[in-house]
């Protein structure tokens, strides 16, 4: 008589050759003026917070203060870190002049900016091409196109710009409300596709910050990621903040970090600052201005900072990915797999692919 025994499947690393660039997931972070002594210690992503918006290179046309997005970009380079470029087209921050320009001088300047900023950053890793779309909707618009037959021409003709001039990087949408509302997460997909279907974009940006993460359910997240997966592109959580006293903020992070990273389609996750005082959700912080960490931040750099088992093949992928490849590392998880007939799969929402 034969006994079927209940068997833990454990993940396999294994080293392999792959031409895809960041296999694996990165932790990132915001740069402002100049990066803190401790951000090395944190993380391994750069995304500039300011300085690489539109308003703030050009707030006088034609005069461009690349200076801050010097900085950010040569200290992720200096680090083989990943970069990502915020943003090219939105709403706010925009150059105030623009505004006063005809549809056709309107479009010249945005394809200047673009094509600007492709000549001047040639290895960038990632960029926000459009921000916002749902909620911020660049007020040069019918510029690119307005809404035309697909109902995002506009959003369309930004990415085949960025395309064209920034042939090297992954281009990227971001938006906020979606993580807590399967509509909007819809909604937003029906831009996602308009995209797509000209093959300009190549992952998806989910802003994260507090107002939509402090009471989102996790079942909530789970269906919402699922959603934007079944689009086929990688999603990137662009500006994660989760508020609280120390354990509401420790067990809001718990609960719901590891539904971002076991997700199979995540491939990135930035935080929106760290440091208190220093930060756009002020009650959000991690860590004091003098470096003691927060429960939270010691609960997230011991499961997921660098030196942790979830990032110890990750740090070396992102070094080799700014170059365009190589070597990296790849996890090869067992839901993936065929089984026999002697185990079980069982349907676990919190887990990657919805079974282990």
């Amino acid at each position: 008589m034969k006994r079927t025994k209940n068997v833990i499947l454990c993940f396999i690393v294994f080293a392999l050759s792959v031409t895809a660039t960041n296999a694996q997931k990165f932790l990132g972070n915001i740069y402002q003026s100049s990066a803190p002594s401790n951000y090395t210690q944190f993380w391994n992503q750069v995304t500039p917070e300011n300085s690489g918006k539109w308003g703030s290179v050009e707030s006088s046309r034609d005069n461009m203060n690349w200076g801050g997005l010097d900085n950010a970009y040569n200290y992720t380079k200096q680090h083989g870190f990943v970069f990502k470029e915020h943003t090219f087209v939105w709403g706010n921050q925009e150059p105030g002049w623009i505004g006063s320009l005809s549809q056709t001088d309107q479009r010249a300047e945005v394809q200047e900016w673009i094509q600007a900023y492709g000549q001047r950053y040639p290895n960038t890793d990632y960029i926000d091409v459009v921000n916002e779309p749902l909620h911020a909707p660049a007020s040069y618009r019918n510029a690119l196109g307005g809404s035309g037959s697909t109902g995002w021409d506009w959003v369309v003709t930004a990415f085949q710009m960025a395309r064209q001039y920034c042939p090297n990087a992954k281009l990227l949408i971001n938006d906020y409300g979606i993580i807590s509302d399967p509509n909007a997460a819809n909604n937003y997909v029906t831009i996602i596709n308009a995209v797509k279907n000209r093959g300009y974009i190549d992952g998806i940006g989910i802003q994260c910050h507090s107002f939509n993460m402090d009471n989102v359910s996790t079942s909530t997240m789970t269906q919402v990621l699922n959603i934007l997966a079944n689009t086929g592109l990688p999603i990137y959580v662009s500006e994660l903040d989760i508020r609280g006293d120390d354990n509401t903020q420790l067990q809001r992070y718990q609960q719901k970090f590891p539904i971002f990273w076991n997700h199979s389609s995540v491939r990135g996750i930035t935080l929106w600052g760290y440091i208190q005082g220093s930060m756009w959700e002020s009650e959000a912080w991690l860590v004091t201005s003098g470096g003691q960490q927060r429960p939270a931040m010691q609960w997230l750099m011991s499961n997921y900072g660098p030196g942790s088992s979830s990032s110890s093949s990750s740090s070396s992928s992102s070094s080799s990915s700014s170059s365009g490849g190589g070597s990296t590392s790849v996890w090869l998880e067992a839901e993936c797999g065929n089984v026999g007939s002697l185990w079980n799969t069982v349907s676990d929402g919190n887990a990657s692919h919805d079974q282990y």
